[in-house]
C-alpha cells in the first residue's frame, strides 16, 4: 500500500460547494459584456480552471481586452455582487483536523487566484490547516502538472509519495501526467464516468468517504 505523505486538495466543488455562485457570477459577466450566452452545463464545465483559461474555453474568440474585461466583471460578481450562498461542504473541518492529526501533510492546488483562495481561506478559518498552496496565477493553470510540481519541490517529495484529490477531470489529468495517484470526488463538478475515465484510485461520493479512505490509508501502511 502506497504511503502518502502529502494530500493535496482541489478547492472548488472538493472542499467548498461554490459551484452555483461561480456559474452564476460568469453567466453575470457574459450578460453585462453581452457575450454569448452558454448553457449552464458549459459554464458549470470550466470550473477548475484559472480564469483566464475558464474564459477562453467559454469564448475562444475574445481578445485580450475583452478577457481582461470578463475577469474585472467576474471578479465584482463573485466578490462583491452576487450573494449566491458558498460554503464548505458539510464536515470538511472534522476531516481535515482528524488528517492533520494523523500526520499527513496538506495542500490546495486550486484555480482560484492567490488574493481568493488566502481570502476564503481566512473566511473559513482553515488557514491552519494547510501546509502549503498553489494558485492559477502564480503557476500554470490546470491540467498542466507544474502546480503539483512546485508543491513537491517545496515539500521535498516525489509523485508517489502524494496524492491529488479533487472533482475535475483537469484534477485526475493534472496528477496523471506526473504519475501521481488521484482521488476523484463524485459530488463536484464532474460527473462519475468522466472522472472515472482517468483512472482514479478511487472514486468517493461524500465528505465522509473521502475523510474514511484517506485515514484508512494511514493506517494500513
Amino acid at each position: 500500500m502506497t504511503d502518502y505523505q502529502l494530500i493535496i486538495f482541489d478547492w472548488d466543488g472538493t472542499l467548498m460547494d461554490s459551484q452555483a455562485r461561480i456559474v452564476a457570477c460568469l453567466e453575470e459577466a457574459s450578460e453585462e459584456l453581452g457575450a454569448e450566452k452558454l448553457s449552464h452545463k458549459q459554464y458549470k464545465h470550466v470550473i477548475g480552471l484559472g480564469l483566464r483559461e475558464a474564459i477562453l474555453k467559454l469564448y475562444p474568440d475574445f481578445n485580450e481586452a475583452q478577457i481582461s474585461d470578463y475577469a474585472d466583471r467576474y471578479r465584482y460578481h463573485f466578490v462583491t455582487a452576487n450573494d449566491t450562498p458558498s460554503a464548505l461542504f458539510n464536515d470538511v473541518h472534522t476531516m481535515l483536523e482528524d488528517l492533520n492529526q494523523a500526520g499527513f501533510m496538506l495542500a490546495v492546488a486550486t484555480g482560484k487566484a492567490r488574493r481568493g483562495l488566502d481570502r476564503v481561506l481566512t473566511d473559513t478559518g482553515l488557514e491552519s490547516c494547510f501546509h502549503g498552496s498553489r494558485c492559477a496565477d502564480e503557476t500554470r493553470s490546470k491540467p498542466h502538472p507544474q502546480m503539483l510540481e512546485e508543491l513537491l519541490a517545496e515539500f521535498g517529495l516525489s509523485a508517489p509519495q502524494a496524492i491529488m484529490v479533487g472533482d475535475t477531470e483537469y484534477d485526475m489529468l493534472m496528477a496523471r501526467s506526473l504519475g501521481m495517484d488521484a482521488l476523484a470526488v463524485s459530488y463536484g463538478v464532474h460527473d462519475r464516468d468522466s472522472l472515472l475515465k482517468h483512472q482514479p484510485v478511487a472514486c468517493v461520493d461524500s465528505i465522509a468517504q473521502l475523510s474514511s479512505w484517506l485515514l484508512n490509508i494511514k493506517c494500513s501502511v
